[in-house]
């Protein structure tokens, strides 16, 4: 997580902190390895942090709680949570940008903890993100939003316990620099949601049962191929490794998702990609968010030009091409004036 201190002169009241800009980052769910739970544990979830999308936030000191922008509404609750939590003072908020919502981006949680981690700085409240987190009921399965927020790269976390109190977001395990020469081509169906809220925890609740050797296999993968493929910059190691944890937890929610992927055009072009050799394909959480792994910037850049000549007649996806992310959330301090003219 960077934060850049911006025209602020430490000791000079005029300098004061009157507004402060958080850029959190999208990220991709990769999927739950455990959700057999006989271990004691459950769900352990793989991800990787996103360049873009982003959600971008600017708050500011005001006379009163305030929120304008996309998604302005979920802003506004989660700043009445961080002002009921940790006494928060009266902030303005502008959601300049916001990641697509139910997308399998994450939206929610980085929008919370862009808002909860925001508000505590520009009231001069050293709140960690993990408390923010946990505060505002984020982090309740997966540590992915936050590990993404937190720093980036490539996470696993370690998944919750099976009983006992709701404690912190599952620890996290492990953070690995996603390769710089590495892509990631998104697929973004518009026409289409994931599942979420209320939906989202009663599929949770009637998946059929989870083998044993299933949560084996797909842990092992996890250590024995994607992790260290990763460290070894070999896209397609990676590649080969999460496609198949993506075909056995996309068959295992085939049930509440329509089939393997949420969304019949996305999984169109993700059989095109694969059938082009890069292994590497998937849907992001619930969806409808699709993505391919690319060992490099020309070889992904190709593919989404050939993608967006083939689907020209389906104005509802949209590809893009991005870097990983390894720092997590941007936070800019600096006076009103000089950050309000910051893009």
């Amino acid at each position: 997580m960077r934060v850049t201190p911006q025209n602020r002169q430490d000791g000079d009241p005029s300098r004061a902190l009157r507004a402060v800009r958080v850029i959190a980052p999208g990220r991709l769910h990769i999927g739950f390895l455990d959700l057999n739970g006989s271990l004691g544990r459950r769900f352990g979830s793989l991800g990787l942090t996103l360049e873009r999308p982003v959600t971008r936030v600017l708050m500011e000191n005001a006379a009163a709680l305030a929120a304008s922008g996309p998604d302005a509404a979920r802003a506004e609750k989660a700043l009445k949570c961080a002002a009921a939590e940790f006494g928060v003072e009266n902030v303005r908020i502008t959601v300049e940008a916001a990641l697509p919502a139910h997308s399998g981006l994450g939206s929610g949680t980085q929008l919370a903890l862009a808002v909860g981690v925001g508000a505590c700085a520009l009231s001069g409240k050293a709140i960690d993100a993990r408390d923010v987190a946990h505060a505002l009921s984020r982090g309740a399965r997966s540590s992915i939003g936050l590990g993404a927020f937190q720093g980036g790269g490539l996470l696993l976390d370690g998944g919750k316990p099976v009983s006992g109190p709701r404690r912190q977001p599952p620890p996290l395990l492990s953070r690995i620099p996603i390769p710089e020469a590495w892509r990631i081509l998104l697929i973004f169906d518009g026409g289409r949601v994931g599942l979420s809220g209320g939906d989202e925890i009663q599929a949770m609740e009637e998946l059929p049962p989870f083998p044993e050797a299933l949560a084996d296999h797909l842990c092992r993968l996890t250590l024995m191929a994607a992790l260290p493929s990763a460290a070894e910059g070999d896209a397609i190691g990676f590649g080969r490794a999460v496609g198949e944890i993506q075909r056995r937890l996309g068959d295992h929610f085939a049930r509440f998702q329509g089939g393997r992927f949420t969304s019949p055009d996305v999984a169109e072009a993700l059989r095109i990609i694969e059938a082009d050799g890069v292994p590497g394909v998937g849907q992001s959480s619930w969806g409808p968010t699709g993505f391919a792994v690319y060992g490099d910037a020309a070889a992904a850049d190709a593919a989404a030009e050939d993608l967006r000549r083939r689907f020209s007649d389906r104005p509802n996806l949209v590809f893009d091409v991005v870097r990983g992310n390894n720092h997590g959330a941007t936070i800019d301090l600096a006076p009103a004036p000089a950050l309000g003219a910051t893009v």
